[in-house]
């Protein structure tokens, strides 16, 4: 059989190296002046036109956004159940309540009717999540927040470079969240960014993430150790060199699986919208998983099943909510490889399994 295929492919290299080791030789390993410049150079890089703090992971993006937001106990925040599960985890870190709506079966993002539909007295915010590297309907949403007096919050962790109508995710709520996890579309190693939209919000993340202080032992607020190294901060700032040319490389073959795919249903892209391809997930109607397993077995293909259990359906959560779209999503979705490490061979194996499968009912 050929090499296999992986879902994913970090990408480190020599620079990367280097830079690691510059850091361990300055002797300055916690967060300093690494840490500081990719802030800025991040926030200039994708566009957001706001300031941007780094943090030890993305989840912990998520959760001191909502803390230095306001968010508390006895409060609800809507978020879709068909995402990873640290966008519900965050909002229930704060002791609030996430309350889960449905997807729009198209881009797998939040459908904001479906938002719309489960405000309730007690609803602060909607988190939408810029899933798979697509934006969400955010026109749709902020008409529903602004109908209803609610804020936005953005779960960007996939969505590096993705923007709608020109604003590049990010720069819509009041807060959002990158990840810079191994396989994202860019990596710090491990870490998160938070860009925020004013000053306020930019000091309560920094307190949050420096147990609460801004000058040592002047603590303000009770806060977490959620500070990104100096170590990760400068992989961060080398991967900002490289990642317009992944994401590049990334639509290329998106492009090249959309045009030879046949008998799956490939992944469309809403007007205005610009998908980075965190992945390309395809729908497959008739046994998912046994067409997966085939891909691997057969092929030397890997793929992804992102998510297979919605988060509604998560133990620590349970709840009772009819979501049609959602479900009908875990049951039939997943993702190939699309990552830009893949070669043309590569391209045309993914394409000639898939088509294979798919006409042969897996």
């Amino acid at each position: 059989m050929n090499d296999f295929i992986p879902p994913a492919r970090p990408i480190i290299g020599d620079d990367e190296r280097a830079a690691v080791d510059r850091v361990m030789r300055s002797g300055m390993l916690a967060q300093g002046p690494e840490v500081a410049a990719f802030e800025r150079e991040f926030a200039e890089h994708f566009g957001l036109g706001r300031a941007c703090v780094a943090v030890n992971s993305g989840t912990s993006g998520l959760h001191l956004g909502l803390l230095a937001a306001g968010v508390k106990a006895g409060d609800e925040v809507i978020v879709p159940s068909f995402t990873f599960a640290a966008t519900a985890n965050s909002v229930a870190l704060t002791g609030a309540t996430p309350v889960f709506a449905d997807i729009d079966p198209a881009t797998f993002c939040l459908n904001p009717a479906s938002v719309e539909a489960a405000i309730t007295p007690r609803t602060v915010a909607v988190m939408p999540v810029h899933l798979y590297g697509h934006p969400a309907d955010m026109v749709g949403l902020r008409r529903v927040a602004d109908a209803h007096g609610i804020r936005i919050f953005e779960d960007a962790a996939q969505a590096h470079g993705a923007s709608l109508d020109g604003t590049p995710v990010g720069a819509f709520g009041d807060f959002a969240m990158f990840s810079l996890y191994p396989t994202k579309n860019m990596t710090s190693g491990e870490g998160g960014m938070v860009s925020v939209a004013n000053e306020e919000m930019e000091r309560l993340v920094r307190l949050y993430r420096n147990q609460g202080m801004q000058r040592q032992y002047e603590n303000e607020v009770v806060g977490l150790n959620n500070r990104m190294t100096d170590i990760h901060a400068a992989i961060g700032r080398v991967q900002l060199t490289k990642v317009d040319g992944w994401t590049a490389q990334r639509q290329s073959n998106a492009a090249y699986l959309s045009a030879h795919l046949d008998g799956v249903h490939t992944p469309p892209v809403a007007d205005g919208a610009v998908h980075v391809y965190h992945q390309y997930t395809v729908r497959v109607p008739e046994d998912r998983d046994r067409f997966a397993s085939a891909l691997k077995d057969e092929y030397g293909v890997g793929s992804g099943m992102f998510y297979p259990v919605p988060n509604h359906r998560l133990a620590p959560f349970q709840a009772a909510v009819d979501l049609p779209a959602t479900e009908e999503a875990a049951r039939e979705c997943l993702s190939l490889p699309v990552h830009p490490s893949l070669s043309d061979e590569d391209l045309d194996r993914i394409v000639t399994a898939a088509n294979t499968l798919a006409k042969a009912g897996s």
